[in-house]
């Protein structure tokens, strides 16, 4: 998968050592270290990591809690350590919740396949919330164009194809987006009324 960046955070440092080496001998590089929610959080947003892995019970600030506003924020993906004991307290509490679990101790058998999936998942999400945005921006650009053209349409009696070169002509002409002439061309047509 290559070289991925993280932060650990866990208040034993006998576990942050062990992830250390585990990682470290997968070829990833550890850019930070905290023993509580809170530096942690300091931490991943000064760093931007690849990847956070962090215990569930930690000082300051609960595992979950700063894993919940890691994915929130979109900063980075997370795999939240449990204790076998515990697992169950930790179930997502919505669907949109996806940070991944492991139970403690972690070995590098269970830990190095689950970063993987982890930051390949993380990847995909990004990249469809990144779909999903430009399908949005697109579809608001031609309910605005067709606005635009409607109005050209009634104002100055224009046929379709016209009022859409003029539309065209004009972003090409200012050098501006086709969205920002159909704004104007609806704010003037509003103002005019």
């Amino acid at each position: 998968m290559g070289e991925i960046r993280v932060v650990i955070a866990d208040s034993d440092v006998q576990t942050r050592r062990s992830l250390k080496a585990i990682l470290s001998k997968a070829g990833h590089v550890i850019v930070g270290e905290a023993d509580d929610g809170l530096a942690a959080l300091k931490l991943v947003r000064t760093r931007q990591p690849d990847l956070v892995i962090l215990d569930a019970k930690m000082a300051v600030m609960d595992g979950a809690e700063f894993a919940y506003i890691i994915e929130d924020d979109g900063l980075a993906p997370v795999i939240l350590m449990v204790p076998g004991d515990q697992f169950g307290t930790y179930e997502p509490n919505d669907e949109k919740q996806s940070f991944a679990y492991v139970i403690k101790p972690v070995t590098e058998n269970c830990l190095l396949p689950i970063v993987d999936v982890v930051i390949k998942n993380y990847k995909r999400i990004r990249n469809l919330e990144q779909e999903v945005a430009k399908l949005r921006e697109t579809i608001e650009t031609r309910k605005l164009v067709e606005k635009a053209k409607g109005i050209l349409m009634d104002t100055y009696k224009l046929p379709e194809a016209e009022a859409f070169k003029r539309i065209q002509k004009q972003s090409m002409n200012k050098r501006v987006s086709m969205k920002s002439v159909a704004k104007a061309i609806i704010l003037s047509y509003e103002i005019n009324l």
